[in-house]
């Protein structure tokens, strides 16, 4: 490694990332489940957006959400997975200082808009369930298409300033990421100035991302389980729940990942710094691999439509 890598420098022009250290001799066997996952999500949310696209009985609020959050779900598994896999593949470690800190952008900004267009899609299915007869006139789709806006500016302003912040600092110890891609507070950890106020913003998006969004989440099926339990028959509960059970299996794939990975920082002094960032790498992946699977499994309107491609296909 060069001298560059531990002399002083005010902003340097390249990282080095690691990949994951301490397992440098097995990276092409990682490859091999993360080039799958990133396949299997690359596919899987565009045949969401194509079933979407040609089939016009999907043409509605819920399914526009989706494809919002298969978009989504692209850019973020498209900001990480190409270069990790030049990593371990090529070990080609270096990433220019501006595309680092642009990785890091998209990688939390598209983070905070998964988060938001669960919570539409969990306002969705408050109205479809509590006020089904005004569903068409609330969730119009200029109504669609402002929630939609709403989510990417509340993303691209909310996390705006990490890599403002992280441009200011100064640099003087060394340009190696003992990471994947550039994490945010990796990178500010490498910083020879006080960084609180990074440090205090992230927490501070934290909580106004996931602690809101999962809070108006939880409001919105507080009303729709009273409104289901005030259903006649055990059988129409079932049949109107069951509308939810795609959207919950999506939260649950989404914030799970979250928790884990908040609790893996915690308490990360116990945990192998090689298992943390695995763990990192597949909490940003595995919702974009499991969301057009679970719509895709669970939907039925989805589901017939992928199926009657695939038998048009071989016939």
């Amino acid at each position: 490694m060069s001298d560059s890598n531990t002399t002083d420098f005010t902003n340097p022009s390249t990282f080095i990332l690691l990949g994951i250290p301490g397992l440098e001799t097995v990276h092409v066997w990682i490859s091999i489940p993360f080039c799958t996952m990133y396949t299997i999500a690359i596919l899987g949310n565009f045949t969401i957006l194509f079933i979407v696209k040609t089939e016009p009985s999907l043409h509605g609020p819920m399914y526009y959400f989706l494809c919002m959050m298969a978009v989504s779900d692209l850019v973020l598994s498209t900001s990480i997975l190409p270069k990790m896999l030049s990593i371990f593949w090529f070990n080609s470690r270096e990433i220019n200082f501006s595309a680092c800190l642009t990785q890091m952008y998209f990688i939390y900004c598209f983070l905070v808009m998964d988060s938001g267009i669960l919570m539409a899609m969990a306002f969705d299915r408050y109205v479809a369930i509590c006020h089904p007869l005004r569903h068409s006139t609330i969730l119009t789709n200029p109504v669609v298409a402002k929630i939609g806006l709403a989510m990417v500016l509340r993303g691209g302003m909310l996390i705006l300033p990490y890599p403002f912040l992280a441009r200011r600092w100064p640099y003087c110890r060394t340009n190696i990421i003992a990471h994947s891609y550039c994490e945010h507070m990796a990178v500010v950890k490498l910083a020879c100035a006080d960084t609180r106020i990074s440090s205090y913003y992230g927490l501070i998006v934290g909580f106004m991302v996931t602690g809101l969004d999962l809070f108006f989440i939880a409001v919105s099926y507080i009303q729709i389980l009273r409104a289901i339990f005030s259903l006649p028959t055990k059988d129409a509960q079932l049949k109107t729940f069951e509308t939810c059970g795609s959207h919950l299996c999506a939260i649950l794939a989404s914030y799970i990942p979250v928790l884990f990975s908040s609790i893996m920082h915690r308490y990360g002094h116990y945990v192998p710094l090689d298992f943390h960032i695995l763990m990192a790498n597949a909490n940003l992946l595995v919702p974009a691999v499991l969301n057009p699977i679970i719509y895709g499994v669970r939907t039925k309107q989805i589901r017939d439509r992928l199926l009657g491609l695939l038998s048009h296909k071989w016939t």
